[in-house]
């Protein structure tokens, strides 16, 4: 008996790539000979609703239900009102503009330039703070700006006037977050359908006709896509009755592991936790006959009207080589659109560019953070991809998508396996665009951030937290702030932009420290060794070391008591903290101004509206502790490659004093500049093979104990002097790595 599976991404996740959760579950089945499609509803929403046919019907459902309320024209109804006015703007503009963020009409972009031709509301009104920025874009990113803004406005009509739920990456995200109870989401489920269900609903009947499957897979990653997957299992339950449901992902992932609720089962005949391949395997053998209930895998069912967790199957997780590669056939790629929403070269990466989704490493190697859901297998479980199979999957997904740009989506990426699956891009003479999420390890030395450069990486992500090294050591980051600047220095210097994750309310956390790590910040964005940041409050979570033992970090359960639904963010009480919530907008707002490059000379205090504390730390600190970094020395160990062109040699002869030297000329030949080095006959025929021997491009790296016995056979001198002469020296300056 075959099972067709359908796997669903409901709404909403991102605008300008696919969520890769289904393409990641699609290549695996694949590999199992398991039929499967794959739909993500989220963007099929958004193209439906934003054009002409859709914002036709949006205002007209407006004006019949909303028009007495908007004439009174007060506060936000007053921007609506302007919209409306504007409608025949809007409907003449916005099938363009949307072809126009999918890429396919980039010359619209001059016409948006010239700002008067998009319809304007209230979003834009930030413009004239940000003309100073524009500057530095080019046309193409302005006009991605301004069309974003163009959105914005018609998505705050939309939650004015027809849906207050609607975000472009969330949908009804409070009625997921933090819910305890079924109750509320539950009775928000028996009411009529929304305006953006009313849309996702049709939408999904027209693909359940086409596809026909035996199992719908919802992948909820987000609180923000949780109401939506329950709404569309709750229309196949009442018109598709034969079709099982199944929902997955991170959500019920961290949220749901103590379900009891058993009207959650109403919507769901089975919910997975954790890597989803080997359950929905076994669900896919249960539905056709060849496995029992009792012997699924990390699944929830209903038995006996009660919600059962079962995890009785002898089959073991698949290993990272066996998963396959992702596969995004079915997803219409071509209609994911770019969005600009902050004028920020790092911070646009999660919203603009079509990204393939890899993982280098399921899990985390470090796996120690304080704050962080370490004791589940999501970040527990860590196994490596070897750099070869990475590479292998790349080329497979640039040759199915068409795509080269590739986001790692790891919660850490090994410095070790990125030095070797950058050596590997390099040996295939792949060309290709990638980011991924790190530790600010010391590890990342500027020549291994060179090597990351040279092979198309162009930013990374990774978490500061709590700029105090006290609270550092709390949280186990294992790194201090000195660490992290000559890090993030290393970076900047290599090409790559740094992004650092920023955290405030850390149990036992002081108003003093708060405005100490504030002003270690400025400083990062002062000198430019950080070009994006984003501040979270800490939140308490059920599966971290301090949800786990809160009495260790000094801070207080509101409550014990579990729900029967979601349990994850713990309600707490720090009881030697101060007020954390109060710092919020300033923190955000100083953060907001750093990364556009201005207000460096503020005092702290002029960003809150509360007295705070003066920060303790030397104004010049950051800038001290990249000044006194000792000089990187090269260990025997270290991997020596070549990033340049093998050079064209002259040889002559020179002479001084009487003496006669025969001497070499090698030219370097760069992408921007040609170097010239002279040496001794001897060292430049050495070095002229040996940087062949070990060229990124076709060579093998070899240690620096190795380079030095084969320098000191070949030439009879000493290896260290020649390393360190000035001739070797614009060398290591110009693609001569020690990794």
């Amino acid at each position: 008996m075959s099972i067709k599976l359908f796997l669903i991404t409901p709404p909403f996740t991102q605008l300008n790539t696919p969520y890769p959760a289904t393409a990641y579950l699609k290549g695996f089945l694949n590999t199992k000979g398991i039929a499967a499609a794959q739909a993500d509803l989220g963007i099929d929403v958004i193209n439906k609703l934003f054009s002409k046919q859709g914002l036709t019907k949006l205002f007209d459902y407006i004006e019949s239900n909303y028009s007495p309320l908007l004439r009174r024209g007060a506060g936000g109804e007053a921007n609506s009102q302007r919209i409306i006015s504007l409608k025949n703007e809007y409907l003449k503009t916005i099938d363009q503009v949307m072809l126009f963020l999918q890429g396919k009409n980039p010359t619209l972009a001059h016409l948006i330039c010239t700002e008067d031709f998009l319809p304007e509301a209230s979003r834009f009104e930030q413009l004239d703070e940000l003309h100073w920025a524009f500057g530095t874009m080019g046309v193409q990113d302005k006009a991605k700006h301004l069309a974003t803004l163009y959105l914005e406005d018609l998505s705050d009509l939309i939650v004015e006037c027809a849906d207050p739920h609607f975000g472009f990456s969330r949908y009804a995200e409070r009625l997921g977050r933090s819910a305890s109870s079924f109750d509320e989401l539950y009775d928000y489920l028996q009411q009529p359908y929304t305006y953006i269900d009313e849309l996702l609903i049709s939408l999904l009947h027209q693909k359940l006709e086409a596809e026909q499957p035996d199992l719908v897979c919802f992948s909820v990653p987000f609180p923000g896509n949780l109401y939506s997957a329950f709404r569309s299992a709750q229309y196949i339950k009442k018109y598709f009755p034969h079709i099982k449901t199944a929902m997955g992902g991170g959500f019920p992932n961290t949220e749901l592991r103590s379900l009891t609720d058993a009207r959650v089962m109403e919507f769901f005949d089975f919910i997975t936790l954790d890597d989803g391949e080997a359950p929905i395997e076994c669900l896919t053998e249960y539905l056709q006959g060849r496995r029992d209930a009792t012997r699924l895998k990390r699944t929830f069912i209903l038995q006996d009207g009660k919600v059962t967790y079962v995890d009785n199957s002898a089959k073991p997780d698949y290993k990272q080589s066996q998963v396959g590669t992702p596969d995004y056939t079915g997803l219409p790629l071509d209609s994911y659109i770019s969005v600009i929403e902050v004028v920020n070269p790092m911070h646009r990466m999660w919203s603009d560019g079509r990204w393939n989704k890899l993982t280098m490493a399921h899990g985390c190697y470090w796996g120690k953070c304080t704050f962080c859901d370490i004791s589940l297998d999501y970040i527990k479980v860590y196994e490596p991809v070897a750099a070869k199979m990475l590479a292998d999957r790349m080329e497979q997904l640039i040759a199915q998508t068409g795509q080269n740009g590739f986001h790692f989506v790891d919660e850490a990426a090994p410095p070790a396996l990125m030095r070797e699956l950058a050596l590997e891009i390099l040996r295939r003479g792949l060309s290709v665009t990638w980011w991924t999420n790190i530790r600010f390890e010391k590890s990342f030395s500027a020549d291994l951030c060179r090597l990351l450069k040279a092979s198309g990486c162009i930013a990374v992500s990774g978490g500061l937290e709590v700029a105090s090294d006290r609270l550092l050591d709390l949280i186990q980051k294992g790194v201090t702030v000195a660490q992290v600047a000559r890090v993030t220095r290393n970076f900047t210097e290599a090409g790559i932009m740094v992004h650092a994750y920023l955290m405030y309310g850390f149990p036992t956390q002081t108003a003093q420290e708060t405005i100490d790590s504030l002003e270690m910040v400025r400083q990062m964005f002062e000198i430019g060794i950080l070009q994006s940041g984003f501040w979270h409050q800490f939140a308490m979570t059920a599966h971290s070391p301090v949800g786990l033992e809160p009495e260790k970090f000094s801070v207080v359960k509101e409550s014990d008591i579990v729900g029967s639904f979601a349990n994850n963010d713990i309600v707490h009480i720090d009881t030697t903290g101060t007020d954390h919530d109060k710092f919020s907008y300033g923190l955000k707002k100083s953060l907001f101004n750093f990364m556009h490059g201005l207000c460096f000379d503020y005092p702290l205090q002029d960003w809150f509206e509360f007295k705070v504390p003066r920060t303790k730390v030397p104004h010049d600190y950051i800038y001290s502790v990249l000044h006194d970094d000792a000089e990187y020395s090269v260990k025997p160990t270290s991997k020596i490659v070549w990033l340049g062109t093998k050079p064209v040699a002259e040889r002559y002869v020179k002479s001084k004093k009487g003496r006669t030297f025969h001497m070499i000329a090698l030219t370097f030949y760069s992408k921007r500049e040609t170097i010239t080095i002279q040496l001794a006959e001897a060292q430049g025929e050495w070095l002229m093979q040996f940087v062949d021997d070990v060229s990124a491009y076709g060579g093998t790296p070899i240690t620096f104990a190795k380079a030095k016995a084969l320098f000191e056979e070949a030439v009879a001198e000493d290896f260290e002097p020649f390393w360190y002469s000035k001739p070797v020296t614009v060398l290591k300056q110009n693609g001569l790595l020690a990794l």
